[in-house]
């Protein structure tokens, strides 16, 4: 399936962004989508991911009371709401995709065959 992310931009710390993740052409009936960030010298870190198929969603200790993974099925598009931004939460942030994954590995780069070209984040301080 193919991704296509948009929603980033430049905000203060404490400000809000909306990431959205889209799969035209796709449905999304049974996926696990996962969004991960790659912060500028550490390595990629899965922060969240959602079970299309029933909503279940998953979250990184790091982001866990502050973002929020959700999807809208009719439009193959699943979204990242982000609330009180950090510095520490400036990076790339790409979306990724599973078809069918049984798997409880929800947060792993290593689960996900498909993969957005990502959308730049910057948070000041």
């Amino acid at each position: 399936v193919d991704l296509v992310e948009s929603g980033g931009g430049k905000v203060h710390t404490g400000g809000s962004l909306r990431l959205s993740c889209a799969a035209p052409g796709s449905t999304f009936d049974d996926y696990a989508i996962g969004w991960f960030r790659h912060a500028p010298g550490k390595t990629r870190e899965g922060i969240a991911s959602i079970m299309t198929i029933d909503g279940r969603t998953f979250y990184a200790d790091s982001v866990k009371g502050r973002f929020t993974i959700s999807t809208d099925i009719a439009k193959s598009t699943v979204y990242l709401q982000m609330n009180s931004l950090k510095p520490e939460d400036t990076g790339v942030y790409l979306c990724a995709a599973r078809r069918y994954y049984s798997g409880s590995r929800y947060l792993s780069e290593m689960v996900y065959a498909d993969w957005g070209e990502g959308t730049q984040v910057l948070v000041s301080s």
